[in-house]
């Protein structure tokens, strides 16, 4: 396949996917479909490869109906296949840095010691910010993985429905986050459109090309 033909690919899935306003409730994403999603999400980028966040996949019916009563009655909450729930780190301290730092040099096989000057840049970037500009920094990484989940689920003819309406403070205590030191940033309940859709069925609206970019 060219580059050329693998573009006109993804335009067409991102001119086919849209922000559905209700799913049907019948149709579930698959094990596999959910698992490939979700490993295309791990591979989001984030600042200095931090994964400031967690990402829940929320299944129970039970649990959905509180989240919607959270989001303030919104359909998609419950009628979706799965909930899914980017929560921001609070805790990005020197044990966080530590333990990725870790990592790096376990799925790299190299030595700790040669990783010692990344370490304290991104030791000097955390002891510079308050805790709440940690935990706007970690919710802008959070969205970034939102916008590889949307893609994504484009390409695998997954529906989705990103949502920043809902009560954050009601979704940490229903999910228990708070304990895990995270905090709910933004949400995107995914699924299989219903054939009563009415957003799906509306012709796409954005800026035209000569407004939306500068070219310098």
């Amino acid at each position: 396949m060219s580059v050329i033909e693998n573009t006109s690919t993804v335009l067409e899935n991102l001119q086919w996917r849209a922000a559905i306003k209700s799913f049907d409730h019948t149709k579930k994403v698959s094990d596999e479909q959910l698992d490939e999603l979700l490993s295309a999400v791990q591979l989001a980028p984030s600042s200095a490869g931090l994964q400031h966040y967690r990402i829940l996949v929320v299944e129970d019916q039970e649990i959905r109906e509180k989240l919607r009563e959270a989001a303030h009655g919104q359909a998609q909450l419950t009628q979706a296949s799965h909930v899914i729930v980017f929560a921001a780190e609070t805790n990005i301290d020197e044990a966080y840095v530590k333990k990725y730092i870790d990592l790096i040099a376990k799925t790299r096989e190299i030595g700790r010691e040669h990783l010692v000057a990344f370490e304290q840049i991104i030791m000097n970037n955390v002891n510079n910010l308050t805790e709440d500009q940690k935990i706007i920094w970690a919710s802008k990484q959070a969205y970034i993985a939102l916008g590889v989940l949307l893609t994504a689920a484009a390409e695998l003819r997954i529906d989705a429905c990103p949502m920043e309406g809902f009560q954050a403070g009601k979704f940490d205590e229903i999910l228990g986050l708070k304990e895990l030191g995270l905090t709910t940033a933004v949400i995107a309940p995914i699924g299989f459109r219903s054939d009563e859709d009415v957003i799906s069925k509306m012709a796409k609206v954005r800026k035209p090309k000569e407004e939306l970019f500068i070219h310098i």
